[in-house]
């Protein structure tokens, strides 16, 4: 055992002679150091944590989510070993959370904006003057969808013009879809290519009713034809699905064009002889132009006549029909409402509902408020929406923050009672108080809708990233070292040189203290008689 002990004793006495021999060494180097290096090592490293931190910062404010995390999630957890979230083995759950997935997954629909604006005379207009594209791609894209859907069928290519149109709603240039518009119309009087130019050629909304009008003769005529022959086959079956769907956008545009216009009585009118003609096409939500307009005639007996059919537990929710009922309520007791007196004597009943109807709308749509008392800048809405989101708030702000003014009060009651819907809501919102949960997906689907200029409402209101909290520590600490090394250099160089000195003499005496055990023990001549 005592030839062991000798052995283990001089090779540990040999590893303390090399990590002395090394960390001696690496205190000369650090001795050598002048105070700008020092400068340079904290200022590199205070630039590159800043960087880190504007980019992650970048990154958060247009995706909403951390860089860094989302690598570290994508990539290196799965090289690390982490389960991947898809895995069959994570795949089964309950039927409450497959149910609550479905339902978050039709919220989060795209809508058509049923009061959408006309491209030509409205949209360009505000391009021309601001330089902005008000429309996003993505947007447009799906408007290219919907005319393709309402407006082409099977049988297009037996006549010529509409064959021609097939192709022009296909197409990405602006200029060759008018062009293509103007080359059906030379073949015969098409009703889509009256559409397409009153849409997107008109530069004022008197030009687009024009065209409308041509293009509601021509379709007229072919809704006529198609109607007689929709039992012969499924051919012309299709062929009366696609004229039916083209009469009544021209009449719905129309009926927009006299709103726009001043004739509002003669649109109310429209509308109400397109919906009693069409009663199974909701798919237009014509009712939401209806009620606009008869909110603008101060009409308020027939918004709640039609509230009472659209608001029904069995329909889709809106905000404007959910905003509307409110505005209706809080106008009953808006004009007397005052908070101090609220709060001595308690609500009346009829109080009551009308908070209770602005929490409702709040709670569908909770970034409504902030654009009707002009907390937030409002834009032109996009020509697609996603319910309860950003983008649907716009529309319906951009169109009746005008009714809410006129009504005496009502914005004072919204802004004393719309922060406390969210006191209801449970949290997290997990669960919803009067509709679903709200879902987590409108912000990525609005980020596409919106404009790139238009900054994003969120809600629920999320955290900032750990990375982004330990970037900006980092930069910060590492700003503050360079601020004190450059104004003291001298200092913050016998600092760091005190520093590092202290841990090599604490390498070096641990050295020192195995050399001299092992030289103890080996004192006797012979190791054998020890």
């Amino acid at each position: 055992s005592g030839k062991y002990l000798v052995k283990y004793l001089k090779v540990s006495s040999k590893l303390c002679l090399c990590s002395f021999c090394v960390s001696f060494p690496v205190s000369m180097f650090l001795n050598t150091l002048t105070p700008k290096f020092y400068v340079a090592l904290t200022g590199t490293s205070s630039l590159i944590s800043g960087l880190i931190l504007i980019f992650e910062w970048w990154y958060f404010r247009k995706y909403g989510t951390s860089f860094i995390e989302q690598v570290s999630v994508s990539h290196l957890r799965p090289l690390l070993g982490g389960v991947d979230s898809s895995s069959p083995s994570n795949s089964n759950t309950s039927n409450g959370e497959a149910d609550s997935n479905r339902q978050s997954v039709s919220e989060c629909k795209v809508w058509r904006n049923p009061l959408n604006l006309f491209r030509g005379a409205e949209y360009n207009r505000y391009t021309w003057v601001t330089g902005r594209e008000p429309l996003t791609y993505y947007d447009m894209n799906l408007s290219a969808q919907d005319h393709q859907t309402f407006f082409t069928c099977d049988s297009d290519h037996l006549r010529p013009a509409d064959a021609i149109m097939q192709k022009a709603w296909r197409e990405r240039n602006p200029q060759a879809r008018i062009s293509a518009a103007h080359e059906a119309l030379e073949l015969e009087d098409c009703a889509t290519a009256y559409i397409l130019l009153a849409e997107e050629e008109a530069t004022t909304i008197m030009e687009a009713e024009r065209l409308f009008k041509q293009a509601l003769k021509a379709g007229e005529s072919c809704y006529r034809r198609s109607q007689q022959l929709q039992h012969h086959g499924t051919q012309y079956e299709a062929q009366h699905r696609r004229d039916t769907n083209v009469l009544v956008y021209i009449k719905r545009r129309l009926a927009m064009c006299s709103r726009k216009l001043g004739r509002t009585r003669e649109a109310v009118k429209m509308m109400r002889d397109l919906m009693k003609e069409f009663p199974l096409l909701s798919m237009f939500n014509i009712h939401e132009n209806l009620l606009e307009s008869l909110l603008e005639l101060q009409n308020y007996a027939d918004v709640q006549a039609v509230l009472a059919k659209y608001d029904d537990i069995s329909l889709p929710k809106s905000a404007t029909i959910c905003y509307t009922a409110a505005l209706l309520k809080a106008r009953a007791v808006s004009d007397k409402f005052s908070p101090e007196a609220a709060s001595r004597r308690g609500l009346s009943t009829a109080e009551m509902n009308a908070v209770e109807a602005i929490h409702r709308a709040v709670e569908f749509n909770p970034h409504v408020p902030k654009y009707l008392l002009e907390m937030k800048s409002l834009i032109l809405p996009p020509e697609h929406i996603l319910k309860r989101g950003d983008s649907e708030a716009i529309a319906y702000a951009f169109f009746h923050l005008q009714h809410w003014k006129r009504v005496e009060g009502a914005l004072n009651l919204l802004h004393c009672t719309w922060e406390g819907t969210f006191r209801m809501i449970p949290y997290p919102l997990e669960k919803g108080h009067l509709f679903y949960p709200y879902p987590i997906c409108t912000e990525t689907a609005d980020r596409e809708l919106l404009p790139m200029f238009h900054e994003v409402s969120v809600y629920p209101k999320k955290e900032l990233p750990f990375f982004i909290l330990f970037t900006a520590g980092l930069c910060s600490f590492t700003a503050m070292l360079a601020l004190l090394t450059h104004q003291f250099p001298e200092l913050m160089g016998v600092f760091a040189k005190a520093v590092s000195t202290h841990d090599t003499h604490a390498e070096g005496s641990t050295a020192c203290d195995c050399r001299l055990i092992n030289t103890c023990v080996l004192l006797p001549s012979n190791a054998a008689e020890f």
